[in-house]
């Protein structure tokens, strides 16, 4: 891993969204992550929940990510969920440890925010990202939503 100690996150403002807008993945992801721009209109009319950061090494833009917190995952008020929506890593800054560092900083969100539990889905099979998040602690919960597994990381 060759992250640096620069790594920070960084709100979405009028002086940086072009640089979200423009962060792009490699072209064989483009159809397991959804583009920064639909995650910005999803964080716009979910403004209660969503929680996009910029994911930055000192100045440089590297990634993306969309946390969600206390979302009604059943839609009857009985199960509310936080955890990963989305995670774009730029194209050139993949395998440098961005991932990984944008997942812990979502669980210290979660954390401090007093949750117990971190949801994550994803696109299951070649290419997906599964095995990522099963080196980080997730196990899969036997659920899927829409064509995606769930996946729960228990923080303690």
């Amino acid at each position: 891993m060759t992250t640096s100690p620069g790594l920070h996150l960084d709100e979405i403002t009028p002086a940086n969204i072009d640089t979200a807008l423009a962060l792009r993945v490699r072209p064989d992801q483009e159809h397991l992550v959804a583009p920064v721009v639909k995650s910005l209109a999803e964080a716009y009319v979910h403004p209660r929940i969503a929680w996009p950061r910029l994911i930055r090494d000192g100045e440089r833009t590297v990634g993306f990510l969309m946390a969600f917190h206390d979302t009604d995952w059943a839609e009857d008020g009985t199960d509310f969920r936080s955890g990963l929506w989305r995670l774009n890593i730029a194209a050139d800054e993949q395998g440098k440890g961005y991932g990984r560092f944008a997942v812990h900083s979502v669980a210290d969100e979660i954390r401090r925010r007093g949750g117990t539990h971190f949801y994550v889905t994803w696109h299951p099979g070649p290419g997906g990202p599964e095995a990522f998040y099963l080196r980080l602690g997730f196990r899969e919960t036997g659920e899927v939503s829409g064509d995606q597994t769930v996946g729960v990381l228990e923080l303690t």
